[in-house]
């Protein structure tokens, strides 16, 4: 079934026991094939509690949403799968808590943040550079701007930035280089074999090469769909939309995400004492979450043999303070 294209969900063991913890409006704001969702609605069902409960799932792809629907169809009282990007998660939770009667603060919201086994397999989408397919990479197929559009028509020095900002690429210069060289010789770079091709001829050794093209498909990817500035903005307006004790769980997979997650997260957990050796007894502004994991926490050893996908995975949690509550 078509389900069973999408990836097995990563840590959920650990977001079931630290995510849920009552009954109340959960969001899964990167649904992809509903594996979370289901654990979440099954943990609630197994607490009894979900009858007061409801699962908003979010997803922007179609394939997604399908398949995720088929998933959770016997907990379809209790869903609603919205398509969508999640830097839109504030408006979506206050639509649907209105339509439902419901007030629009949530017990817990989950990000996700890798892309799903289904979309890399998929040769039409252009994710993966071990597949022969056109240079898309949307989300959202949609949207207006592809991988392709990126390749071809940006200058080689916005090209060199884009792969040194996004990808991490030390080699950024010399393959904007290359890919412009390219362009002007043989025409526009028309699907992913093209490019890896490209990316290959440039490297200086093939251990190093898996590692270039996947920081560079890395960096076409978070370009084409905005992906930081997304998250960071859903980070804020997720931790507005939390009750009080709701928590926000949030698995990343590459050093960009985590350090956005781990700023969000501590600056909305830090108060402000004002400039030093002014002895405030309380401070100018307090922090509005706690830090539920200091330190990021990844997969057991059992796990990433099982699911390799797990193997990056870093998950930071936090939750929001009671009102009147310390931090």
């Amino acid at each position: 079934m078509v389900q069973d294209t999408f990836h097995d969900p990563v840590l959920a063991a650990e977001i079931i026991a630290l995510l849920v913890r009552k009954p109340g409006v959960y969001v899964d704001a990167t649904l992809g094939g509903g594996g979370h969702s289901l654990a979440i609605l099954r943990a609630l069902s197994g607490a009894g509690s979900l009858e007061g409960s409801l699962l908003i799932g979010i997803d922007q792809d179609d394939a997604a949403l399908g398949a995720a629907g088929e998933k959770l169809r016997e907990y379809a009282a209790r869903t609603v799968l919205v398509k969508g990007n999640f830097m839109g998660i504030a408006s979506v939770i206050e639509r649907v808590c209105t339509q439902k009667g419901l007030r629009p603060k949530v017990a817990g919201i989950l990000l996700d943040l890798g892309v799903s086994s289904f979309q890399i397999d998929t040769p039409e989408r252009g994710f993966s550079y071990l597949r022969q397919g056109p240079l898309d990479m949307r989300m959202d197929r949609g949207g207006s701007l592809s991988a392709g559009d990126i390749v071809n028509t940006y200058e080689e020095r916005e090209l060199a930035r884009l792969f040194f900002r996004y990808g991490e690429e030390p080699r950024s210069r010399s393959i904007a280089k290359a890919i412009v060289a390219y362009r002007q010789h043989s025409g526009p770079v028309s699907g992913t074999e093209e490019l890896a091709g490209i990316i290959r001829s440039n490297a200086h050794s093939r251990e190093k090469v898996i590692k270039t093209l996947s920081r560079v498909f890395q960096a076409l990817r978070i370009e084409v769909n905005s992906e930081l500035d997304v998250l960071r903005q859903a980070l804020y307006d997720g931790i507005e939309c939390l009750d009080d004790q709701g928590r926000m769980a949030v698995i990343s997979y590459h050093s960009l995400e985590d350090r956005i997650v781990k700023t969000v997260f501590s600056e909305k957990a830090r108060s402000d004492w004002g400039p030093k050796g002014v002895g405030l007894r309380e401070p100018l502004e307090r922090g509005t979450v706690t830090l539920v994991t200091r330190k990021p926490l990844m997969a057991t050893l059992q796990e990433t043999e099982s699911n390799p996908r797990a193997r990056s995975a870093k998950l930071r949690i936090i939750e929001k303070i009671s009102l009147g509550g310390q931090p």
